[in-house]
């Protein structure tokens, strides 16, 4: 297989004698993405895969599911009894010395800490070391192909002009006198993204006022307030295309259902604004000359301009996240705030630039998506330049 060759390639540049791939019960989606199975199946026992630096594959299967890998090259080892385990488990891992798995330090990045403790300690009792398949994960997994990129574009065309449509729905709303909650513009926003085959894990933010100011509300019918003139209205909208293999598009827009933007909005509004294009330009600068981007040098670059600004305490989340066939995907996040996330920044990988600032009365965050285009960061869609007056 020519990604098998791939990754062995990449396994001697990081000198890695392998990438011990696990599973149990379809805990790990990155192993079945990677390898390419279908993650369907019983699933019921236990799993090896072992690509290492040179030569062949091994597979260590239980009897009973024996077939579990059999669409994968390399030698097959079977085990029944936990002593069977054990010793094939020591076969399967042979010379190596020092294996990725996915697994994270201290659980750093939470993103590929799907390999359980025990499992990890089990490796070790071999003679083994275990290291963070995280660097692999996100050269071999979060990094897109034409096709992925291209379904995220046509996500995004439908999700611009719903973003665009709910706020004048609301907007129309208001001016017919009429009643619409949180809740039912969320719910309206929901039906538009079925008609237009885009779907979804979780719905999207809608959020007025205070609720605003809670960077992952979530409306419902028994938690819901009416959007009214005069409020702020945030939208978080998310979603991809139905076909498989599609990735995410994500944005957040901001609105206030007025005429005139009040002052103590557009203040907040130009704070994280600000934020976010510095850190765009920043790693557009580093990448321009050729230079390494981290995770956490992004944030702190956001992070920096809104503590400045005397806000650093209501910036309360990292400023992006990896995007991929999940909203929130497995590669490099902008965050030196929940983690420390040291990964480099890699060409055709997207995540999100998000700050916010989140005070007890409202909240505004600005969303865009950038995509690694070379030495390119590309904003795939508008940017928000400053808040819509929704009754003007």
């Amino acid at each position: 297989m020519p990604l098998i060759e791939t990754i062995q390639k990449q396994l001697r540049s990081a000198g890695l004698d392998g990438w011990l791939f696990y599973d149990f019960r379809h805990r790990d989606p990155i192993a079945s993405r990677v390898l390419g199975l279908n993650g369907t199946g019983m699933g019921s026992r236990r799993w090896f895969y072992l690509i290492p630096s040179r030569g062949a594959p091994r597979k260590l299967v239980h009897r009973i599911e024996a077939g579990a890998l059999d669409n994968l090259p390399g030698q097959k080892l079977v085990y029944g009894s936990l002593d069977e385990l054990n010793k094939n488990l020591l076969r399967l891992i042979g010379r190596a010395r020092r294996v990725a798995m996915q697994y994270s330090p201290r659980n750093a990045i939470p993103y590929v800490s799907l390999v359980d403790a025990g499992t990890v300690e089990m490796v070790r009792a071999q003679g083994c070391a275990v290291v963070s398949s995280a660097d692999l994960v996100q050269r071999f997994e979060a990094c897109w192909s034409p096709e992925q990129f291209q379904s995220h574009l046509e996500a995004g065309q439908v999700i611009d002009r719903l973003v665009q449509e709910a706020f004048a729905h609301a907007a129309a709303q208001i001016r017919a006198k009429a009643t619409l909650t949180e809740y039912e513009l969320q719910q309206w926003i929901l039906k538009k993204f079925g008609a237009n085959s885009v779907i979804t894990e979780e719905p999207p933010i809608v959020a007025v006022g205070p609720h605003s100011g809670d960077p992952h509300y979530e409306p419902n019918p028994a938690k819901s307030a009416p959007i009214r003139e005069g409020d702020l209205l945030l939208l978080d909208v998310w979603g991809k295309l139905t076909r498989p293999g599609s990735v995410y598009y994500d944005i957040t827009w901001v609105g206030y259902l007025g005429a005139t933007i009040p002052g103590k909005y557009e203040r907040i509004f130009d704070h994280v604004r600000e934020a976010r294009d510095r850190a765009i330009a920043f790693i557009q600068q580093e990448l321009s000359k050729g230079r390494a981007v981290k995770g956490w040098q992004v944030d702190r670059v956001a992070r920096d301009v809104i503590t400045e600004a005397g806000y650093g305490k209501y910036f309360v989340h990292r400023t992006g996240h990896s995007i991929g066939q999940e909203v929130h995907g497995n590669g490099a996040n902008m965050d030196s705030l929940e983690t420390h996330d040291s990964r480099s920044i890699l060409p055709h990988s997207c995540f999100s630039i998000e700050p916010g600032i989140y005070l007890k009365e409202f909240g505004i965050r600005s969303e865009v998506n950038v995509y690694i285009d070379g030495r390119e960061a590309r904003v795939t869609g508008p940017t928000q330049t400053g808040i819509l007056p929704l009754l003007a």
